[in-house]
């Protein structure tokens, strides 16, 4: 798989990344974000999708997030752009009680 150099603008921002290999798609967008998230708590055995405004972020991103500490039993199951500005975190607790995310500083990965 070949990749094919990214052109920089005056904003030192990557403007595109071509990947060339059949069925690729041209990424036009890459962004990190570092944001305080607080989430509430995440009943024992159970899922919960909870939603946060995160500025910059379209309907169609691919998202990855980064939960900076480790909470026993807690969890990310899934992360998506659920609206513009707006992400949802499946947050999975496998455990006999209730668990709340600590508010922390995320690390929201994004691209399109």
């Amino acid at each position: 798989m070949a990749f094919k150099q990214g052109v920089m603008n005056s904003d030192a921002q990557l403007d595109s990344l071509t990947m060339q290999t059949a069925g690729a798609t041209k990424i036009t967008r890459m962004y990190v974000v570092k944001q305080t998230l607080t989430p509430t708590a995440v009943g024992a055995n159970t899922t919960s999708e909870q939603t946060f405004t995160v500025q910059g972020v379209q309907l169609g991103d691919s998202l990855d997030v980064n939960k900076p500490s480790h909470q026993t039993g807690l969890n990310i199951g899934n992360v998506r752009a659920s609206a513009a500005n707006q992400i949802a975190i499946q947050y999975v607790n496998t455990t006999a009680g209730s668990i709340t995310p600590a508010s922390e500083t995320y690390t929201i990965g994004g691209m399109a």
